[in-house]
């Protein structure tokens, strides 16, 4: 059962680092993340899968060294209930406490978005609403967790064409804008039987990060999925509680 969402508490103050290219205002959220959330990188940080959460965060940075573009990934699955979201909020939470990166998380799946209740969120508005004009400014559409680098760009309301955001224009200048923003972007995407959806966002990031969880995904829907992206950008795959602990890998 998923946790119920937190009411989570918002506090707007003045940034006195602010720079021309971002808000003046940030937006703090502070609340309790469930500890049956699975959050292990804040909840157990010393615990076995904490640590494969920094092994992964390592192996991202160091092929960083070599890819020097890779700034934004998109985490995706060939089904859903493979846990991509509590692999993108972990792996959000790691970059952000180990190396202490400006690191944003988007709840990319606009038809059925969960990273929100992962991290024990209410509703808060984000990017359809920013799309219908109610936040004219994305920046407005920022949440930072207390106390941490990390930011949210949450999916907002419900809108009948996510596509027709995702492939605008008007998007895409937002995400670059993020990209000289931050040193990571981690966006919790659509499985991949959502083609239309992985598509948008694999011309938007400069990565792909794939999650099977052993015995949920079909060998044969995995090889599907991936064909039916036209550019899938795939940097690695990540085995989500497998029997053998040391598969995990980026």
């Amino acid at each position: 059962m998923a946790p119920e969402p937190a009411a989570a508490s918002l506090k707007v103050e003045e940034s006195a680092n602010a720079d021309a290219a971002t808000a003046q205002k940030r937006r703090l959220v502070n609340f309790e993340i469930p500890l049956e959330s699975r959050l292990v990188a804040l909840t157990e940080p010393f615990g076995l899968g904490a640590e494969k959460f920094r092994i992964l965060a390592a192996r991202l940075e160091n092929l960083r060294k070599k890819q020097k573009d890779l700034k934004s990934l998109q985490v995706t699955s060939g089904v859903i209930g493979e846990g991509k979201t509590l692999i993108t909020g972990n792996l959000g939470l790691t970059f952000a406490k180990c190396s202490r990166s400006k690191v944003l998380l988007i709840e990319g799946d606009l038809h059925c978005p969960k990273l929100a209740a992962v991290f024990g969120l209410s509703p808060l508005p984000g990017v359809t609403d920013w799309w219908s004009g109610a936040k004219r400014d994305i920046q407005h559409s920022l949440y930072q967790l207390q106390d941490l680098p990390l930011w949210f760009l949450l999916a907002g309301g419900t809108h009948e064409q996510p596509s027709e955001i995702l492939q605008s224009p008007r998007f895409a200048e937002a995400f670059a804008q993020f990209s000289r923003q931050f040193d990571w972007i981690v966006v919790d995407s659509a499985p991949m039987i959502s083609a239309v959806a992985v598509n948008l966002w694999s011309r938007l990031v400069d990565g792909t990060l794939l999650v099977v969880r052993e015995g949920v995904a079909p060998v044969k829907a995995l090889k599907k999925g991936l064909a039916s992206l036209d550019n899938p950008k795939l940097v690695g795959v990540v085995f989500n509680e497998t029997s053998e602990l040391d598969r995990a890998s980026s």
